[in-house]
Parts: structure tokens; sequence; C-alpha cells
């Protein structure tokens, strides 16, 4: 293209803003951005702008927040923008009238190495089901979710020990990259389109996928074997928490949920949940073939603390 494509964007999570800044700085064209509508929360209900709200209007971009993706209204605002190319990064399913809109294709970053860990949540998946490596991928939307045509992969190694939250911040950067590099290919006319099943390894067995994750979701399963465990901690944190209930001396129950932890591979004869410790310099749960230490904690209503703090006055046992 002899001037340089006019972009929308459409995101509303931090992990989106590392990619819209990045095209920013690189000198691209923002013709509109959208975004969530705004949420209340917190005591009070007080409204809250979307962290790609706040970058938005401190940049002067134009802004969008529809609640229906398939409003005339929104849809002629749309097309007065005359959008080249349309890039997405967390944000909900677009209906084909708005991805089909723009000449050179609309691409979604996603966080993982697709086709494998399609779906809303794949960081805290490829943590809970014990992955040593991820990735992030740009692609080609149509129709379906996340199953469009390859554009760009790159893989990112995962530490034994890293948990969501870490996990996150680094295939944000390196996500910001790809989205940049892949607006550079499209605009070159150089950009690869390669069918997903392409790359599938046929001896992989069936896809792993990465579906959104409910609060029921989210208890703690001490029936399960330590690692199993520990990933699934890991894989929770910081959001949405990997929770489990408590009852304390006067009976009274409450929840927490487990940030950090370890685990230790021990036989022992102990009922998975029993609690061990001194209340001074240990805590950890009984579980199938060893225990988990709990490192860092956070009672339901108040902050997160290290676990020998959390002990302090308390007498209880899990259930």
């Amino acid at each position: 293209m002899k001037n340089r494509p006019r972009i929308v964007f459409y995101g509303t999570p931090e992990i989106a803003v590392a990619s819209l800044q990045s095209l920013v700085d690189a000198g691209y064209v923002i013709t509109g951005v959208v975004t969530a509508p705004d949420c209340q929360s917190g005591r009070g209900l007080k409204i809250h702008f979307s962290p790609v709200k706040e970058f938005t209007l401190r940049h002067n971009i134009p802004l969008f927040q529809p609640v229906n993706l398939k409003d005339p209204a929104f849809n002629g605002q749309l097309r007065s923008l005359e959008p080249d190319l349309q890039v997405v990064v967390a944000f909900r399913m677009l209906p084909k009238e708005v991805w089909s809109l723009p000449l050179l294709g609309t691409f979604n970053l996603h966080a993982s190495l697709l086709p494998q860990y399609r779906g809303a949540a794949p960081i805290n998946w490829v943590l809970i089901n014990g992955e040593t490596e991820t990735g992030v991928t740009t692609f080609f939307i149509d129709e379906k979710i996340d199953t469009g045509n390859l554009i760009f992969r790159e893989m990112i190694a995962i530490h034994p020990e890293e948990t969501a939250g870490e996990l996150h911040d680094k295939l944000m950067v390196a996500g910001a990259g790809l989205v940049v590099k892949t607006v550079k290919a499209i605009e070159s006319g150089n950009v690869p389109s390669l069918p997903q099943y392409e790359v599938q390894d046929p001896d992989s067995g069936p896809l792993k996928m990465a579906p959104k994750i409910h609060k029921e979701d989210c208890r703690i399963n001490w029936d399960n074997e330590a690692l199993t465990v520990f990933n699934f901690i890991r894989g929770m944190s910081p959001h949405p928490g990997a929770f489990t209930e408590m009852v304390a001396s006067d009976r009274s129950s409450f929840y927490f949920k487990v940030f950090r932890a370890q685990q230790e591979i021990i036989p022992h004869s102990l009922r998975p949940g029993t609690i061990v410790c001194d209340g001074k310099t240990y805590f950890k749960i009984a579980v199938r073939n060893g225990f988990i230490h709990l490192c860092e904690v956070q009672p339901a209503g108040r902050k997160a603390m290290n676990s020998l703090d959390f002990l302090k006055g308390y007498g209880m046992h899990f259930i």
C-alpha cells in the first residue's frame, strides 16, 4: 500500500493495551478503538473504565463502546472510519458484518500456540495442564472461534513455578511485538495464511481447549496428586484465584484463595485435606501423594498475606 493502513483496534484488558501501544509507537494510524462498555464494581458500584479506554482517552483516539456489535448505528460509525484493517486483542466474538468489513481483513492475537488451547482462558489452562511451553498466535478471524488461518506463531517457554499472572505479562510483551510484525506483513502484501489443520500433529490426539473459567471451577480438590494441585493453584493465580473452605475453632466456615504454593512428594497416611502445621514455621495440606505448602493466601474480604501471618489466631481444619 502507498499509505499506511487505517486500523480499527478492538480490546478491553491490560494485555490489549500493550499491543495498542506498540501500534501507536510504530506510527500506525488508529482511526478508532472499540472496547467494552463501562462497568460498575467495588463499594458504591463506582464506574470503572477498561484499561484500553483509559489509554485511548489519553491519546485522543476516537472511542466506541457498543453494547450490541450488530447495532446499525455502530456499524454505520464503523463504516465511516473506512478501516483498511482491524486488529483484535482480548475482545468478544465479532459478527461477520464487522470482521468482514475491511479490505485487508481482521486478525486476532491469541495467547496460545493455535490450534491448541482455543477458547477464553488459554493462559490459565496451559498451566493447569502442566505444559512446558506455550506462545502467541495471530490469525485471520472467520465465522468460528479461534479457527481462522494462521499468520504468525511465537513459542514461549514456561517456567516450572510460573503463575498465570507472570505468564500473562510475558505473553503480553511477546504478543505486542507479534501484532506489529503481523501488521507490517499485511501492509507489505506478503502475509502468510495457513489453515490450522496443516500445523496440527495427527499423533497428538484431540486438541486441548481453553474454555472460560467459572467460579465453581476454582475450588481446590485436595484429593488430587501434589503436581495436579500445584499446577491448578499457579494456573489460577492471581485471577480468578484457586480457593478452598476452612472451618474455624468456633465451627464457622469461610473461604480463602491460594496464590502461591510449593509441592512436596512424600508418602503419608493422612486424609487428603488435613492441615499439618506448627502455627509458626510451616503450613501444609495433605494431598494424595504428599503435601502442598501454602505460601500466599487471601481470606475473603481481606488482602493477600503470607500464610504464616494468616495462621495467627486461628484454630481450624479443612472440609
